[in-house]
């Protein structure tokens, strides 16, 4: 597994690296254990995950965490290629530290335990799993469940109100 994070200057002494390498590498190795896999994780601040989830969902207001998908393509005929390097190249969360701060604290719990939750919950879409039926939902949320109690026996708090953003391949200018 490859994994990249990057953390908003203002949370880095806030956020515990180690431990989301630890789950997003749990999540991975019980959700696809044969796959080596790339990805990114982002823990960022309100306006840019509100930003994203404007330009990306059309929703004007912050959220939690959002999956930005490079294997679900949204235009068939100009795909995202990626290098023949052996990975899975998966693509990136997004993580928005207040939210989860405000999560912790409505849910009882400290703010490492949230950022466990929404990096596992991001990674499952990331993955391929979603909560669009009632069918899929059990069984992301068992999943969910299931690692999160593996890596230190705490649960799932989220509300299931996120999808997967796919993302078109877009030049740096």
């Amino acid at each position: 597994m490859k994994l990249s994070i990057q953390i908003n200057r203002q949370y880095r002494k806030c956020v515990k690296q180690s431990q989301l390498r630890q789950a997003v590498a749990h999540t991975c190795t019980i959700a696809r254990p044969d796959t080596a896999v790339e990805l990114s994780l982002v823990i960022t601040n309100q306006e840019t995950i509100q930003q994203l989830n404007l330009e990306y969902r059309g929703i004007d207001h912050p959220t939690d965490v959002l999956a930005f998908s490079l294997t679900e393509q949204p235009d068939k005929d100009d795909p995202f290629i990626t290098p023949p390097d052996g990975f899975n190249h998966l693509g990136e969360v997004v993580i928005s530290y207040p939210q989860a701060i405000e999560q912790a604290t409505e849910h009882g719990h400290i703010v490492e335990q949230e950022l466990t939750i929404l990096a596992v919950h991001g990674v499952l879409h990331l993955l391929g799993y979603d909560h669009d039926t009632s069918s899929s939902e059990n069984k992301m949320r068992c999943l969910e469940e299931r690692i999160l109690n593996e890596i230190h026996g705490c649960r799932s708090t989220h509300k299931g109100n996120m999808k997967s953003v796919p993302r078109q391949a877009k030049s740096s200018e």
